[in-house]
């Protein structure tokens, strides 16, 4: 496994990280909220007990990665993780399309691509290990135009984890691998927030690329 024993692993982003977490700060059992970050949590106690991850969730609903900028001091370098996760992008994405007639309201890929890449590479130095999760789009249609979009910001996120040296989850991909078998709304009404199963797909990708779980028991 990649995370070091006695360490603290934070997980910052969107409602998808959020799920009710307690605040400020969420740390340990229900305050973990209901999501992929309990879910790694609980894999993480269960079976690697022995390294004594600290998880910490500090997902804010609603955030986009202009948001992220402005708490990274407070949410992330003042609680001085050993590891941090980001997945960041969705609301950027999804803002095109629900309210575009906010412009004030809108990140384009360029301030996306900027702001994400200043937060890597200001982090990578001051942690044993940085982690970016793909946005993502329960589509299966990659010419459907919301996924195309966030198809694009999360060929930047890839981008930026391989200039840095960041370790990359493709969330994305997860997600198709099990649309080939499941119907989208399935997993999510509005194909953005998912239900059980679908935080279960981004915990176990999240914990495959930390070495947390057999490679060959991961769809």
């Amino acid at each position: 496994m990649l995370l070091a024993p006695d360490s603290r692993l934070l997980f910052i982003g969107d409602s998808i990280t959020d799920c009710g977490r307690a605040r400020p700060v969420g740390e340990f059992g229900d305050a973990l909220g209901n999501g992929y970050v309990a879910l790694v949590n609980a894999h993480l106690g269960a079976v690697h007990p022995e390294a004594r991850i600290r998880v910490t969730n500090v997902g804010i609903s609603g955030n986009t990665v202009r948001d992220l900028k402005g708490r990274w001091q407070t949410d992330v370098f003042d609680l001085k993780p050993d590891y941090v996760s980001v997945m960041i992008g969705i609301n950027d994405v999804w803002r095109h399309f629900s309210r575009p007639q906010i412009a004030e309201g809108l990140v384009s890929i360029e301030e996306y691509e900027t702001t994400l890449d200043a937060l890597v590479r200001q982090t990578v130095p001051v942690v044993k290990k940085m982690v970016v999760i793909s946005p993502f789009f329960i589509e299966p249609n990659c010419a459907e135009p919301m996924r195309a979009r966030m198809d694009q910001y999360g060929a930047v996120a890839r981008r930026i984890a391989q200039t840095h040296g960041a370790i990359f989850v493709d969330v994305q991909a997860a997600f198709d691998a099990v649309l080939a078998h499941m119907h989208n709304y399935a997993l999510a009404g509005d194909r953005v927030h998912p239900g059980l199963v679908g935080h279960n797909v981004i915990a176990r990708a999240f914990l495959k690329e930390v070495e947390a779980i057999e490679a060959v028991d991961v769809l």
